[in-house]
């Protein structure tokens, strides 16, 4: 009988990191351009609107891209965003109420920003990037797990 416990145990200890490899985050990223030209702000933006208002002095949001992605632990996720332009995210930890992300924006394939972030459940964070057209690139993220 000890027998039998000490092989489930160990076979059990055997597939807690196979999960813990196969786990997968439910990510959002909409790439916003953040101008003053106008004064408009695209209707899909509304959940973030006041954190983007608060954020910067700009008078226009307008939304590029918005792409919903499964990303798996050390898997970098490339998504195509504007005139040679790339964003690449990376999973690169998760616990059970938070992942941990590599982002970065590449342009014409060098890194002009690379930073990480924390993720909760439910919550968006803003990353102001880099210029576009007459404002500024804005990457809003948010995950499901």
């Amino acid at each position: 009988m000890r027998k039998i416990i000490s092989l489930t145990t160990f076979f059990l200890i055997l597939l807690i990191p196979i999960s813990v490899a196969f786990a997968q985050v439910q990510t959002r990223i909409r790439v916003i351009e953040a101008s003053n030209v106008g004064s408009s702000i695209d209707p899909s933006l509304r959940d973030v609107q006041s954190e983007l208002k608060s954020l910067s002095n700009f008078t226009s949001y307008r939304l590029l891209k918005d792409e919903n992605l499964s990303l798996s632990l050390n898997r970098a996720v490339d998504i195509p965003v504007h005139k040679g332009r790339s964003l690449e995210i990376t999973l690169i930890s998760q616990r059970k109420d938070m992942a941990e992300c590599r982002v970065k924006i590449k342009s014409e394939g060098t890194d002009i920003l690379n930073t990480q972030v924390r993720l909760f459940s439910g919550r968006t964070v803003l990353i102001v990037g880099p210029k576009h057209g007459e404002g500024l690139a804005i990457i809003a993220l948010s995950a499901r797990f």
